[in-house]
């Protein structure tokens, strides 16, 4: 159309005949203030502060009876679900209007597609994104712990077996976490921990764990003082593997952890730490659309770095454990 001034630098359309759209980012919340509005689209609104909508969008439409589009996958309990609550009941309906799509009611995704992500997304990647399902406990990533748990006793190492070692490190505040699997059972059957002890005395109790399982492969995390130790385990003959543990890595690392357990294809040792650990993990929805992942404040994640570790190289290796 004639006349329309754009700005990429302001993410604005400003037209001949007065009005404008614009496309302002949530970060700082109070940089929206200004101007009345006639309409707001608030996209991905579950993942936004909480006071946007009231405290700054809300009042910028009230001279004008503007109107407000909200559109989100969930974000646990939170405003957006009272909101989206609030389209729900009769007697709001002259005001407000709740609409609920999940992925399986677009005629654009075949569910034969749908089918192939659901095998290979955890349930609280999968009731979020695809069903659009609130969950009172958003942060909630291992799912069917209990039932993956192994209470009869391991017999110890097997010559026709392989195993498996994922290593998390830690020195003062944090423990360094040491999980075998075996790779041929997809059976954990050794976790330690490790706390106030020197990395030279750290790598001699890693030596002696590896004497006993004999692991055809180890992966250690390679952050800060992981690299150090890993050039020294390798000089020393392990069969180590460095994981550089990024936002980026870390996301598959422990979804094909959570996912593992949900299936059922990994055996867990009845380990209380381990248990704790996998219980208060967290994953928090970024507005990317991705999910950061950690142990809640004030917990650890070790073991379950660990075992995600150890996990990862017998996923790797395949059905026929070709560790070469």
């Amino acid at each position: 159309m004639d006349g329309i001034v754009s700005s990429e630098m302001e993410h604005r359309l400003d037209f001949p005949g007065g009005g404008m759209i614009a496309v302002r980012s949530v970060h700082h919340p109070d940089n929206l203030r200004g101007e009345g509005l006639d309409l707001a689209v608030l996209d991905e609104a579950a993942f936004m502060d909480g006071r946007v909508w009231p405290g700054i969008i809300r009042p910028m439409l009230a001279t004008s009876r503007g109107d407000a589009v909200f559109l989100s996958t969930p974000s646990g309990y939170n405003w957006f679900r009272e909101l989206t609550k609030t389209g729900l009941k009769p007697d709001w309906q002259d005001e407000w209007q709740s609409f609920y799509y999940p992925t399986a009611s677009s005629p654009l995704i075949a569910p034969d597609e749908l089918r192939s992500i659901r095998r290979m997304t955890p349930a609280h990647i999968w009731d979020a994104e695809y069903r659009a399902h609130f969950s009172a406990d958003s942060g909630g990533v291992f799912r069917g712990i209990r039932a993956a748990l192994e209470t009869d006793d391991y017999p110890g190492p097997q010559r026709d077996r392989l195993y498996v070692a994922g290593i998390d490190w830690g020195r003062h505040h944090d423990y360094t976490a040491i999980a075998v699997i075996d790779a041929t059972a997809r059976r954990m059957v050794a976790l330690e921990r490790i706390s106030q002890e020197s990395f030279s005395a750290q790598r001699d109790r890693l030596q002696r764990i590896c004497a006993i399982w004999n692991p055809s492969q180890i992966w250690a995390e390679s952050n800060s003082f992981g690299a150090p130790n890993i050039e020294a385990l390798q000089e020393a003959g392990l069969p180590i593997r460095a994981f550089a543990t990024t936002a980026k890595s870390k996301a598959p690392l422990i979804e094909g952890l959570a996912l593992a357990i949900e299936r059922r294809s990994i055996t867990l040792l009845d380990d209380p730490v381990l248990l704790s650990e996998l219980d208060s993990y967290t994953a928090k929805p970024m507005s990317d659309g991705g999910y950061r992942y950690g142990a809640r404040p004030g917990c650890h994640d070790d073991t379950v770095m660990a075992t995600a570790l150890a996990w990862h190289g017998v996923s790797r290796s395949g059905p026929r454990f070709d560790f070469a």
